[in-house]
């Protein structure tokens, strides 16, 4: 009798989650956790909306502060909680689709497409380029600061790479701004290392001379 009311409420609680997840299919953010910009937000937006309406994409962002792992759950099991979870979402996205997902705490960022997008987008080239230099910039701006502009960069470049594939220019595209802040940043970041390799070459060529 108990395993049968268990069952039930663990029916209701899976019931619940599906309800609230296909609701917020219908957004393009399906969460934010208060880490993006309003601003950020309003043109997210924006794009969805016309890559929906012009490309007849729907472009997703599921961005979660954490998702509650601690140290509990490492190695293996932690890729597998994480596919489970983003599995659970994609179940009710509306195709073709493009769900990017990010997780502060977990350091987890990963771009999910349905299957007619596959040849399109290149998972690494977006995460790689326009998401993760922006995350793990090592400056002052805020945690705050570096999700809204990792996720509108990543947002924005899905959206621009799906709009050239079918040779449609969208309005509220961003250009080549994205990249262009993701090289600046690289650049910034490979002169830092080349400045740190010369002065310690200086320093070691320097102690040899005094011995």
């Amino acid at each position: 009798m108990i395993s049968i009311k268990k069952l039930k409420v663990g029916m209701i609680f899976s019931l619940l989650f599906f309800l609230s997840q296909n609701i917020l299919a219908d957004r393009f953010i399906l969460s934010d956790d208060g880490l993006i910009d309003p601003r950020a937000q309003e043109k997210i937006n924006q794009m969805g909306l016309e890559s929906k309406e012009k490309l007849g994409v729907n472009i997703y962002l599921y961005v979660k502060s954490t998702y509650g792992l601690g140290d509990k759950i490492k190695g293996k099991d932690k890729i597998i909680y994480l596919k489970d979870h983003e599995a659970k979402v994609l179940k009710v996205l509306k195709k073709p689709y493009a769900l990017m997902t990010m997780s502060v705490e977990e350091q987890h960022v990963n771009l999910v497409v349905s299957k007619s997008l596959e040849k399109i987008i290149d998972k690494n080239d977006i995460l790689d380029g326009y998401v993760v230099p922006l995350l793990a910039s090592k400056d002052r701006n805020t945690l705050y600061s570096k999700v809204s502009a990792a996720s509108l960069n990543g947002y924005a470049a899905i959206a621009d790479i799906i709009a050239q594939e079918q040779n449609i220019e969208l309005e509220s595209s961003i250009g080549s701004q994205g990249k262009i802040a993701s090289t600046v940043w690289r650049v910034m970041m490979y002169t830092l290392v080349v400045i740190g390799l010369l002065a310690y070459t200086f320093v070691i060529l320097r102690e040899k001379r005094r011995k």
